[in-house]
């Protein structure tokens, strides 16, 4: 596989990579690419130690979010950011497209975060993280026995009608089971702590 240019930054490195995946690829892709062409820009070292790991991501997110600011100041792209799905689409001029991460795109950006995290820091932010992945699936188990996994838009509302309905066919007065009314009543109870 081809080398990276050691003249052109990592933005740069990652538009390059992006252009050739059109469909989009995950940040571990990106890492492995990036450490197949020799890029100087990340450490070329074992992703098992966790600080490691940490200032990898960190390099590359800092890098993704700086290449979305570029392509948007030159209204040539727009670049879609998450862990597990990165994509390079086409400029559409909408504000919610800078925006939609502000919170992320200022931590990413500021380099005092890489500087300032130490091993302790990084074991709460991952302890953090497999929290918050636990809960994401406690609700994509709720959203799926209400099965709205993929009704848009998705408010409380919705979700109050469907359990009514739900309690209504499952209720043990009407011939359904106890299990299942609560199982019902569980899946609300979680669904009522993300879309209150």
């Amino acid at each position: 596989m081809d080398e990276l240019s050691p003249a052109l930054d990592l933005p740069d490195h990652l538009l390059i990579l992006l252009q050739d995946q059109p469909e989009g690829c995950s940040e571990y892709e990106l890492i492995q690419q990036l450490k197949r062409r020799h890029s100087t820009h990340i450490p070329n070292l074992s992703l098992t130690d966790k600080l490691v790991l940490f200032r990898t991501h960190f390099l590359v997110f800092n890098g993704l979010y700086l290449l979305r600011d570029r392509l948007w100041a030159n209204a040539s792209g727009h670049l879609q950011i998450s862990a597990l799905h990165v994509q390079l689409l086409p400029y559409t001029n909408v504000d919610a497209g800078l925006s939609e991460q502000d919170v992320l795109r200022e931590y990413y950006l500021d380099l005092s975060n890489l500087k300032d995290t130490g091993e302790d820091e990084v074991e709460r932010l991952l302890a953090s993280f497999w929290t918050r992945m636990q809960g994401t699936d406690e609700k994509r188990a709720a959203l799926e026995l209400f099965e709205l996994s993929s009704v848009q838009p998705l408010t409380l509302e919705v979700i109050k009608r469907r359990y009514r309905q739900l309690v209504g066919l499952h209720h043990p007065d009407r011939g359904g089971s106890t299990q299942r009314l609560q199982s019902i009543n569980l899946a609300m109870e979680i669904l009522q702590r993300y879309y209150r």
